[in-house]
């Protein structure tokens, strides 16, 4: 059966990570991804995550999908601590948990078999039965438009075709949680729009919670929230806000926060510093309702 979109069960957000750390070790060298990252994603949220290369945004989806582990911090998804998961119970995550559609076309699909044969795979390792395979392959292929390429190798389709395959193939096993590192990476601006209008599509049909990572600054219209990751830390949030009004078109807004993680950190952009020439040591203060930050030479 489907999972369909219900009231959220809890207040507790349906992905939590606190403090998270990542440090690649590089020959002799010791490189830092994650330096402190608090994140929170809600149940059929359709979120994206920017930031440029280097970032620490591919580390970040990786820890959220269970192939990589951080160095310090805690994560969970639907409650379950990935951390204190068995090898058994990573693998069964995987599988059934979470989807995952990668940038490069190769990672995602098998270049000799056909589009449903692809669909079918993950549901193949689940030990499904072949009748249920065929049909949830079926119905996949329809919702994302290439019912009439089911039986087509994946060297027929066109680049966003082939996207639209991986995405079936990822809700193969119709799990709760979507992720995808840079999905219209290798598309134009027009193919890539539509990957965009699909996922919105597939929160809508399946209420399925869609965590997207891109370097693309000018994701924020196509998701409901956008988080900036900057030096291994969320730095900004970008929220989308819509009045509606009885006769006129709907009127979108759009919010730019800073965010204040866990530990009292915060992230202020840099032209603002610069423009108001703070340096690396503030005067922190409190006046009424308002926090004040100040040169320490004033």
């Amino acid at each position: 059966m489907d999972q369909r979109r219900g009231p959220k069960a809890s207040l507790e957000p349906y992905i939590k990570c606190e403090d998270l750390f990542k440090i690649h070790k590089v020959a002799d060298l010791e490189v830092v991804a994650l330096r402190g990252l608090d994140l929170r994603v809600d149940r059929g949220e359709v979120m994206a995550i920017v930031g440029p290369s280097g970032s620490g945004k591919s580390t970040l989806l990786h820890i959220l999908a269970g192939y990589d582990a951080p160095s310090a911090g805690a994560v969970t998804v639907a409650g379950r601590n990935l951390l204190k998961m068995s090898p058994g119970e990573l693998v069964d995550y995987r599988r059934s948990g979470i989807g995952f559609v990668w940038q490069q076309v190769s990672r995602n699909l098998i270049p000799y078999l056909t589009a449903r044969q692809n669909v079918e795979m993950p549901m193949l390792l689940a030990a499904r039965p072949r009748k249920a395979r065929h049909q949830r392959a079926a119905e996949l292929l329809e919702f994302v438009g290439l019912g009439h390429r089911i039986d087509y190798g994946v060297d027929k389709l066109s680049g966003g075709e082939q996207q639209r395959v991986a995405i079936a193939t990822g809700l193969a096993n119709n799990p709760p949680l979507l992720l995808a590192d840079e999905p219209t990476g290798e598309l134009d601006s027009r193919t890539g729009q539509e990957i965009f209008d699909l996922f919105r599509s597939v929160n809508a049909e399946y209420g399925t919670t869609i965590v997207v990572v891109t370097h693309d600054m000018n994701v924020a219209r196509q998701v409901q929230r956008v988080v900036a990751i900057a030096d291994g830390k969320t730095s900004t949030e970008i929220r989308r806000r819509r009045a509606f009004e009885e006769r006129a078109s709907d009127e979108e807004t759009i919010h730019e926060l800073a965010i204040l993680d866990s530990s009292g950190r915060l992230q202020i952009p840099r032209e603002i510093l610069e423009k108001v020439g703070l340096s690396d040591r503030v005067q922190v203060s409190l006046e009424g309702d308002r926090v004040i930050l100040r040169s320490e030479h004033e």
